[in-house]
């Protein structure tokens, strides 16, 4: 594994330049040797720095390209430094704390790169949550009038799967969901939550899907569950509480129904890495995963991801526990 800088002092004595970034970025990308992003090929000549071509298709080419750096206009010091700042601030930085952090003379490019770093956060085959997990949905977005709970409108609906390790909170994962119906449940815990795995929910009536798609399901209930109190599930309410607070703290709320998924990412990144004794380590993980990421172009950073079509509505007025 490619060394990493433990603190800023070893940071900024690491990559002192744009030659030391480049190196460091071919050590993540290319660990057996340069290789032909065009056609793979190992047979490389290399060029007037920092160039290579391919001596089988001809391709000239950079260790950033097709990477989330392709064709930056900004010295990739900026960005190794961008990176740090993201990963080193435990709650997280906003487009305006980014721009004045690095001196930028925009906040669209402030805002532009957070964007295109929370795509890193999500690893591509990352593990599903397994063993024992809580699931629950909680709605993000400001008092609004009309149905209240799982029928409510105007905001959005996020699935919350918390896997339980012992006694504390363990790994979890986010999705924002068009309803909960029992077919887009279903789907969203595909994605989530490893086949086998116990689930725990409360007594809606869409979760009765859960067993027949290869989970053990339990329904906690305050009438057979004395001991879960009005809580019945703590650790997915917990997250849901942690998830608020930040979307109101670090971003004051202003975060938009077309790009929370992003945020959910980012939310999912630091909260699994939590306990990591190593912010230098954080920024290692976010570099990995930003050379293995496809450019990411600025017109298409807005809309977020599309949602499923909506299955027909199943609930009006009941309440979401959260």
């Amino acid at each position: 594994m490619a060394d990493y800088p433990k603190n800023v002092m070893e940071f900024r004595d690491q990559f002192r330049g744009e030659e030391e970034c480049r190196a460091y970025l071919e050590q993540l990308r290319w660990p057996e040797g340069v290789r032909c992003p065009d056609c793979h090929s190992e047979e490389i000549w290399t060029m007037r720095s920092p160039f290579y071509r391919c001596q089988r298709c001809g391709y000239d080419f950079t260790v950033t390209a097709g990477t989330l750096f392709a064709d930056t206009h900004k010295p990739l010091r900026v960005w190794f430094e961008a990176v740090w700042h993201v990963t080193s601030q435990k709650s997280g930085v906003s487009a305006l704390g980014l721009q004045r952090a690095l001196g930028l003379g925009s906040y669209r490019t402030a805002w532009n790169w957070l964007h295109k770093l929370r795509r890193a956060m999500v690893r591509p085959g990352r593990d599903r949550l397994a063993g024992l997990v809580e699931v629950d949905e909680t709605f993000i977005g400001g008092e609004v009038a009309g149905p209240r709970g799982r029928g409510a409108l105007g905001k959005s609906l996020i699935l919350i799967a918390a896997q339980i390790d012992g006694r504390r909170l363990g790994r979890i994962r986010l999705q924002r969901i068009a309803d909960a119906s029992a077919r887009t449940l279903q789907a969203a815990l595909a994605d989530m939550v490893e086949p086998g795995t116990e689930i725990r929910t409360d007594g809606w009536r869409a979760y009765g899907v859960v067993a027949k798609a290869g989970y053990t399901h339990r329904i906690i209930r305050a009438a057979t569950d004395p001991e879960a109190g009005a809580n019945l599930l703590p650790h997915a309410h917990q997250v849901a509480s942690l998830l608020k607070r930040w979307l109101l703290g670090t971003h004051q709320g202003a975060v938009t129904a077309d790009h929370l998924d992003f945020y959910l990412d980012e939310f999912t990144f630091r909260f699994n890495r939590r306990t990591s004794g190593s912010r230098g380590l954080l920024f290692h993980r976010l570099m990995q995963q930003s050379v293995t990421l496809a450019p990411v172009h600025a017109r298409t950073l807005r809309g977020g991801r599309p949602l499923p079509i909506p299955a027909p509505s199943q609930a009006k007025g009941n309440e979401v526990h959260t």
